[in-house]
């Protein structure tokens, strides 16, 4: 049997040492593999060879609960968790809470429907009764930013909220009133 089989069978027996000792054998072999893999992904990648052979090895061995038989079978392993790190690492970044493909808007900028017409001016009020159904407080809060023209300092203080909820409010209530007005 090979060094590193022997080491595996003392990881799966549970010596402690062991665990280290392997890493050390077959550390230069993963960070190979590793180097192979991420040179396969686009160009653009943040995560390294090192930390890819990290990664997978906190996985592999980790837990304890995986058993390895021999060495190739080490290895099937470790190229296998390899590509579920990079296949997360992908999801991740693609991911609408991640932000995905959709490009950030910095809504301090919008305005809403400014109301020269009295159309448009009734599109508001649609909306702001809307959003008062689902969303009193936001409303509440739109009237006053609005219509009376304060600010989120005062709006907090009147709403009995702190400020930075009011700023949250705020642009959520706008993006909320912008896209009913749009969809009318």
């Amino acid at each position: 049997m090979s060094q590193a089989t022997l080491l595996l069978t003392a990881v799966k027996e549970g010596d402690p040492e062991a665990a280290d000792e392997l890493l050390e054998l077959v550390y230069q072999e993963l960070r190979r593999l590793a180097a192979h893999r991420m040179a396969q992904e686009l160009p653009g990648q943040t995560l390294q060879p090192t930390a890819l052979v990290h990664e997978a090895w906190l996985r592999l061995v980790g837990s304890g609960e995986r058993k390895f038989e021999n060495r190739a079978q080490f290895f099937a392993a470790a190229a296998e968790a390899m590509r579920r790190i990079l296949i997360d690492r992908a999801r991740r970044k693609a991911t609408q809470k991640q932000g995905g493909n959709y490009e950030r808007v910095d809504l301090d900028g919008c305005e809403l429907a400014t109301p020269d017409t009295d159309d448009q001016l009734l599109a508001v009020n649609d909306a702001l009764d809307k959003l008062a159904k689902d969303h009193p407080i936001q409303a509440e809060l739109v009237k006053l930013r609005y219509f009376a023209g304060l600010t989120n300092e005062e709006t907090a203080q009147l709403l009995d909220i702190s400020v930075s909820t009011a700023k949250n409010y705020w642009s959520f209530s706008r993006a909320w009133l912008l896209r009913e007005i749009e969809s009318a």
